[in-house]
């Protein structure tokens, strides 16, 4: 599949970072010609929490347990339960042309798809990286990315508007304590149970790696038979025009 490599795209601020995600996705909706738009980023320190949980009555305790530990609370545009994430993780984004159907078995075949081809990209790092959930795991999510079938590694999100799909992926990568730390006090007050436990990383998986090696394989993934890279200002002028 062609694609599409937006660079330089961060550095929106947490909210502003997220809000490029809908830009790109706004972009190929109304440009139903374009590849598939890949972006891959080191994000700040986020809570993104799902619209659902900010009607919870503990949703504005979480906001203040994430800001509390450094962490900017924001809403994501894709469901699911909270994730934090900072500079330790990639996160991931694939918009595509959507000529399908909304909702049903198209959404749980993405989900699918994109689950097996982050565990194949995984598993060529040397990663006993299998697809499904993990008891206790955060997000849970029936094509989580995990470990040996004991930690998550990879939580998936979608969004789907007429025209195109958003599939998000975020990775801890390297260390983890803050991430748990913050995801402890977060599911507190949500009233979530989780086991902080089943919280990987892919570096903690493999042996003679670096963040750079992840990086790069994520990006010969999904964007390995690129038609081109495309700077995020460059495509924001488009979007103005």
């Amino acid at each position: 599949m062609d694609a599409l490599l937006v660079t330089h795209s961060v550095g929106h601020g947490a909210a502003g970072d997220l809000d490029v995600s809908l830009r790109m996705l706004k972009y190929v909706a109304a440009n139903p010609e374009t590849p598939r738009l890949v972006r891959v980023y080191q994000p700040e320190p986020t809570v993104a929490f799902s619209r659902r949980e900010s009607l919870l009555p503990g949703f504005p305790a979480a906001v203040s347990a994430a800001a509390s530990h450094g962490f900017t609370p924001v809403i994501r545009p894709a469901g699911g339960r909270a994730v934090a994430y900072d500079e330790s993780c990639l996160v991931v984004d694939l918009v595509n042309v959507e000529d399908g159907a909304y909702g049903g078995l198209d959404n749980e075949a993405h989900f699918k798809t994109v689950g097996n081809q982050f565990a194949d990209v995984l598993r060529e790092l040397g990663v006993d990286a299998r697809v499904g959930p993990v008891p206790g795991e955060y997000c849970p999510g029936t094509y989580s990315v995990n470990a040996r079938g004991q930690v998550k590694l990879v939580g998936t999100a979608q969004r789907v508007t007429r025209g195109a799909r958003l599939m998000s992926a975020s990775i801890p990568v390297a260390e983890t304590g803050a991430l748990i730390d913050v995801l402890v006090a977060v599911n507190r007050e949500l009233d979530f149970a989780w086991n902080e436990r089943t919280f990987g990383s892919v570096l903690s998986e493999t042996s003679g790696m670096t963040a750079g090696d992840v990086t790069d394989s994520i990006v010969r993934a999904f964007a390995g038979h690129r038609s081109g890279e495309i700077q995020y200002h460059v495509l924001a002028n488009r979007l103005e025009s």
